[in-house]
C-alpha cells in the first residue's frame, strides 16, 4: 500500500535548507495497510474508473483514507442542517464552522502544511518518463508500483475519442496524444495493449495527421528520443544567450518560467543530442507517422501545428527569421570555425543549468526545466554528481490519488495553501479551540521563508532578490513570488497578534522587514506587482508580434 511521507529525506544526495520541511514524498510499502484498507482504496479507484468521464479531477481519497487512519481519535461533528424556512443562527454557523475546521485539521501534516494535489497538465509526466528511459534510469529510479500507477492514471485520462488532452480537462491534441501515447509505449505497453486503448489513442495521431503536426515542445521531445528529426525543429540556437543583454531579444529578458525551459531545450538542440535507437524508438518511428520515417519532408515538418493545437499562428517575421536561421545560420554553427561558438554558448548554458540545480536543490522551477536540466546534466556527464542529485528531487513532483500516479505543476502548493488556511481559521474567532492547527501551521510558515539571496552577481544570473520571500511550495524551492510573499506575511502577521502560548513566537521583525523589502522591489513602474521578478522587457515587442499576425 502507498504511504505518504512528509518531511523525510531518505537519500545522501538530496539537499536541504530546513531538514526538508514541506517535502511530500509517495513510497510503496507491500507490507502496509489492513485488507478493509486496500479494499477501500480499490473501491475508491473503480468509482473514478467508472466516472471518469464525467468527474476529472481526483478527490485525494487516498490521501485522505491515511491521515483519517493517522487521527482516528478526532471527533466528527455532526452536520447542522438548516430548512429552508428557518432562521440561521449564529449557533447554527459556529458548529459548521467547527465541523469544517475540525476535518481540516485532520488532513493537515505534522509539519504544519496541508499536502494536496497540484497535478492536472499532461505534458509533464512523459517529458520524465522520456527522460529517464534516455538515461537508461526508468526501471532503476521507478519501481513497478510507480509505473504501473502511472499507466493507471494515463488510462483514467484518455478521452473517449482515444486522444490526451493538455489538460486533463481538455480536448484531444496533438502534443497531449502523441507525448502520452510514447509514455505508455516508454513504461512498457505494447502497440496493442490496453483493451483497445492504444490503437485507439494511434488512431487519433494518424486521422489528424501524424506526429509531424505536433507542436514545438512536443518536436523537441521526440528528437532528443529519437522519433523526430532535429531537421524538423525550428532553430532554438544557444548561442542567443551570448548576446548582449541590452538587446530586447535576449532570454534573460523572458518570464522565468518561460526562460528556464527554453535554457535547457536550446542545450540540446545546440548538441542535436539524440539518446538510444532501441527497439521501442524504432517501432515508434513506424507508429506515428502517416507515411514511413524515411520519406518525412522535416523542413515541411518545421512549421506543421495540428488544427487543434493551434491556439495562435506564426507571425511572419517570425518564419522568416527562423528559415534565416535554420538555412544560414545553423551550417555555420556547425562547423568550424562556428562551431567554436557554438562550444562557447554550449558551455555558458550549461553554467546556467548549474546554477538554477544548486539554488533550487535540484528541484528548479517546475516540472519542465527540472527533467530537461535532468537530462542535460547526464549528457554533459552520465556519471556526475549533479544528475546523481537530480534523482532523488524527481518524487517531490510525483504525486498519487485515486486516478494514478501523475507529475504536478510544482513541487506543490504548500506555502500558499497553508497561509489562506491560517487566514481563514483565524477569521472564524476560533482560534482558542484550534490552537494545535495553528502553532503547527505557524512554525511552518517560519520554517518556510527565504533566508538568503542566491550567491554571486544577480545579474549575471538574470535573478532577482529572494531575502524574505515565500515560496510558492518550499523553502528548498526557494523561488521568490510577490503574491506568496504578500499572503505567507499577512498570514505571520495575523499569527503575531495571538498570544504566543498559544500559536508559538512570532517570526523576527526583523525577517518581516525582508519580505516587506522583497514585496516593494517586485512593483513595476506602471504600478503593478511583477511575480517573481521585474518586467524586464517591452510591450512594443508584444503589439509588433501580433501585428505582424493580423497582417497574415
Amino acid at each position: 500500500m502507498w504511504k505518504l511521507k512528509i518531511a523525510e529525506g531518505g537519500s545522501p544526495w538530496l539537499r536541504t535548507t530546513n531538514n526538508h520541511v514541506g517535502r511530500q514524498v509517495w513510497e510503496f510499502d507491500p507490507d502496509l495497510g489492513s485488507p478493509e484498507q486496500r479494499e477501500e482504496i480499490e473501491r475508491a479507484r473503480d468509482t473514478f474508473s467508472m466516472h471518469r468521464f464525467e468527474k476529472k479531477h481526483s478527490a485525494d481519497l487516498i490521501m485522505r483514507i491515511q491521515f483519517l487512519k493517522e487521527n482516528a481519535g478526532t471527533v466528527v461533528l455532526p452536520q447542522v442542517k438548516v430548512k429552508d424556512t428557518e432562521d440561521v443562527t449564529e449557533d447554527a454557523v459556529t458548529n459548521t464552522l467547527r465541523r469544517a475546521i475540525n476535518f481540516h485539521s485532520t488532513l493537515q501534516a505534522h509539519d504544519g502544511h496541508w499536502p494536496g494535489d497540484y497535478g492536472g497538465p499532461m505534458f509533464l509526466l512523459p517529458g520524465l518518463i522520456i527522460t529517464l528511459s534516455i538515461t537508461g534510469a526508468l526501471n532503476a529510479v521507478l519501481s513497478k508500483e510507480h509505473r504501473q500507477e502511472m499507466r493507471r492514471y494515463l488510462y483514467n485520462h484518455q478521452n473517449k475519442d482515444g486522444g490526451w488532452g493538455l489538460h486533463i480537462e481538455g480536448p484531444s491534441t496533438m502534443f497531449g496524444t502523441v507525448l502520452n501515447y510514447v509514455t505508455l509505449r516508454l513504461l512498457g505497453e505494447g502497440a496493442n495493449d490496453g483493451d483497445g486503448a492504444m490503437e485507439k489513442g494511434r488512431d487519433w495521431i494518424l486521422n489528424h495527421g501524424g506526429a509531424t503536426a505536433i507542436t514545438s515542445w512536443g518536436k523537441m521531445w521526440l528528437s532528443v528520443l529519437g522519433v523526430f528529426e532535429w531537421s524538423g525543429n525550428n532553430p532554438l540556437p544557444p548561442e542567443i544567450w551570448l548576446l548582449p543583454y541590452i538587446l530586447p531579444v535576449h532570454p534573460g529578458r523572458m518570464w522565468c518560467h518561460c526562460r528556464m525551459v527554453y535554457l535547457p531545450m536550446s542545450y540540446l538542440y545546440g548538441k542535436r543530442f539524440v539518446g538510444p535507437l532501441t527497439p521501442t524508438v524504432l517501432s515508434l518511428r513506424k507508429e506515428l507517422y502517416t507515411v514511413p520515417y524515411h520519406e518525412i519532408d522535416w523542413n515541411q515538418a518545421r512549421n506543421l501545428c495540428a488544427k487543434e493545437d493551434l491556439y495562435y499562428p506564426h507571425p511572419l517575421v517570425q518564419d522568416i527569421l527562423w528559415t534565416s536561421l535554420d538555412k544560414v545560420v545553423e551550417p555555420i554553427l556547425m562547423h568550424w570555425p562556428g562551431k567554436k561558438l557554438r562550444e562557447k554558448a554550449l558551455r555558458t548554458v550549461l553554467e546556467h543549468v548549474h546554477y538554477e540545480d544548486e539554488n533550487t536543490r535540484y528541484i528548479c522551477i517546475g516540472p519542465v526545466n527540472k527533467v530537461l536540466n535532468m537530462l542535460c546534466c547526464w549528457v554533459e556527464d552520465p556519471n556526475s554528481e549533479a544528475f546523481k542529485l537530480h534523482l532523488p528531487r524527481i518524487f517531490d513532483f510525483l504525486w498519487l490519488a485515486e486516478d494514478g500516479m501523475k507529475m504536478q505543476g510544482y513541487n506543490g502548493s504548500q506555502l500558499w495553501d497553508t497561509a489562506f488556511c491560517v487566514q481563514a481559521i483565524i477569521s472564524t474567532d476560533l482560534v482558542e479551540e484550534y490552537g494545535p492547527t495553528l502553532r503547527k501551521a505557524h512554525a511552518y510558515l517560519k520554517k518556510s521563508q527565504v533566508l538568503e539571496d542566491c550567491p554571486g552577481n544577480l545579474d549575471y544570473w538574470y535573478r532577482h532578490i529572494s531575502k524574505g520571500a515565500w515560496p510558492f511550495s518550499t523553502a528548498d524551492h526557494g523561488w521568490p513570488i510577490s503574491d506568496c510573499t504578500a499572503e505567507g506575511l499577512k498570514a505571520v502577521l495575523l499569527l503575531s497578534k495571538i498570544p504566543s502560548e498559544i500559536v508559538g513566537e512570532p517570526l523576527d521583525v526583523k525577517q518581516l522587514y525582508d519580505a516587506v523589502n522583497v514585496i516593494l522591489s517586485l512593483q513595476n513602474g506602471d504600478g503593478g506587482f511583477a511575480t517573481y521578478e521585474l518586467t524586464r522587457s517591452y510591450a512594443w515587442l508584444e503589439v509588433a508580434s501580433i501585428n505582424y499576425s493580423i497582417l497574415l
